[in-house]
């Protein structure tokens, strides 16, 4: 006997399957279970869950991670502290549900697309996470529902993976099935804008994608900013981080000349800030991490490579950060030469492995690379960080926690990120202070 895979019949097997569980009183189903639901429930997805299920919407949260689903129902995630209220709430009620059941994606009416679009070893665009979750989302899509992606990609990608294999499934997009794409704005560890205050961009295949999908993602508050396709909105996130990224390579090449010239770039950069226009303050530091400026830009020179056009300051910005933590190593051997002391029998202590204060997050951290250079050059390099108070390993390379009793006194500590509260008071008055933070200052701290 044969199966119809048609995508009306898809949605009434997936429907009927899950109304057993939740049906209405008089034991009818609604056309949807959920009014959204959320694929992929990391740094962006879960937050953008909690949103929705807070502003009174039914949420599905799709994970493929059982371990990752697990974490969340322990409340071992990490989140702000609105957030951990708000995902105590959701537990609680009715309107959140966890699954690792894709066929559940049918119950939904609109499927928010949040996973993670990082970079290889090479820098080339690695979209087989994207592309899964795309072909999940297709393979059980049905009428009437509206598809979001929001995970950071090239211009292009949204008709590539949902407009063109939903056409190839039989759907009319803009008719019986719709699609957008609106950029994901959320800063991890940062509560100075809530996620209902940031302003959204959506794009959509037509323009009644364009009003559906913006009616969902302005549903928990915040105002929208439409703009004409998909590929203007991808292409207005690539431009937010690569703005960023160009910003930081030249605050790192200003900390470098002020070194040189013996000033102050924390005293440069906030008399350039106090010009009222024309002017916004970006800090220099060991490198970038996370997923989005040390990737995102490389999706925009991916895809320009491919049109034969280079972007030559974007490149040379890409370059300049790469560098920066190998910059940050020859600084330490530098320092300590001045000591009279070789790196090779240096005992290094780096603070904080996170790429970003307050948060728990080592994604694409330079901390890592300086760790991993530090460990083949140094007599012997640790670290101190309250996020991870075991061993951290990275490319088969394990690093562990300093503890000053068993590995003596350190000749130099290098602060690459200072969570709020780090005590630094254990720090001897002998250690050399490489500060890649800019924010101490004293006679033993010197500034990267």
């Amino acid at each position: 006997m044969s199966v119809d895979h048609s995508p009306i019949a898809l949605r009434e097997r997936a429907t009927h399957r899950h109304a057993r569980k939740h049906s209405s009183p008089n034991g009818t189903s609604p056309r949807f279970d959920f009014d959204i639901a959320i694929v992929g429930l990391g740094y962006v997805g879960l937050p953008t869950a909690l949103a929705h299920v807070h502003s009174g919407k039914r949420i599905l949260g799709f994970e493929a991670s059982s371990a990752r689903v697990q974490a969340i129902k322990n409340h071992e995630v990490d989140l702000l502290p609105s957030d951990q209220q708000r995902l105590t709430e959701a537990l609680e009620g009715e309107n959140f549900e966890l699954t690792l059941d894709p066929a559940l994606l049918a119950t939904a009416e609109s499927v928010v697309i949040c996973v993670p679009t990082p970079i290889d070893e090479n820098a080339i665009p690695d979209l087989s996470i994207l592309r899964s979750a795309c072909e999940t989302v297709v393979n059980h899509a049905v009428p009437g529902q509206i598809l979001i992606a929001t995970s950071t990609t090239y211009a292009g990608c949204t008709q590539d993976f949902l407009v063109k294999p939903l056409q190839d499934r039989g759907f009319t997009v803009g008719k019986n099935i719709f699609v957008a794409f609106s950029p994901e704005r959320i800063n991890p560890g940062v509560a100075d804008f809530a996620i209902e205050d940031v302003p959204r961009v959506v794009g959509g295949f037509d323009q009644a994608c364009q009003e559906k999908a913006a009616e969902v993602v302005g549903g928990y508050g915040g105002s929208i900013h439409a703009v004409d396709s998909l590929e203007v909105a991808e292409m207005s996130k690539l431009m937010e981080n690569t703005f960023r990224a160009v910003n930081i390579a030249m605050a790192n090449e200003f900390a470098e000349a002020c070194r040189v010239l013996g000033l102050s770039v924390q005293d440069v950069i906030e008399a350039a800030d106090s010009k009222p226009f024309g002017f916004m303050k970006f800090m220099p530091g060991p490198g970038v991490g996370g997923h989005c400026i040390p990737c995102d830009p490389h999706y925009l020179l991916w895809r320009m490579r491919k049109e034969h056009v280079r972007l030559p300051v974007i490149e040379q910005a890409m370059n300049s950060i790469a560098q920066r933590p190998t910059a940050a190593v020859e600084r330490c051997g530098q320092l300590l030469a001045e000591r009279g002391i070789a790196l090779k029998d240096a005992n290094v202590v780096v603070v904080g492995l996170s790429y970003k204060p307050d948060v728990a997050d080592l994604r694409e951290s330079p901390a890592l690379q300086i760790m991993e250079r530090l460990s083949s050059l140094a007599g012997r390099t640790t670290y101190v960080d309250r996020f991870f108070p075991d061993q951290v390993i990275n490319n088969g390379r394990e690093f562990v926690h300093f503890h000053e009793p068993v590995h003596g006194t350190p000749d130099l500590v290098f602060l690459n990120t200072v969570h709020r509260g780090t005590d630094l008071s254990w720090i001897p008055e002998s250690a050399v202070v490489l500060d890649a933070t800019y924010t101490h200052s004293k006679p033993n701290v010197y500034p990267l």
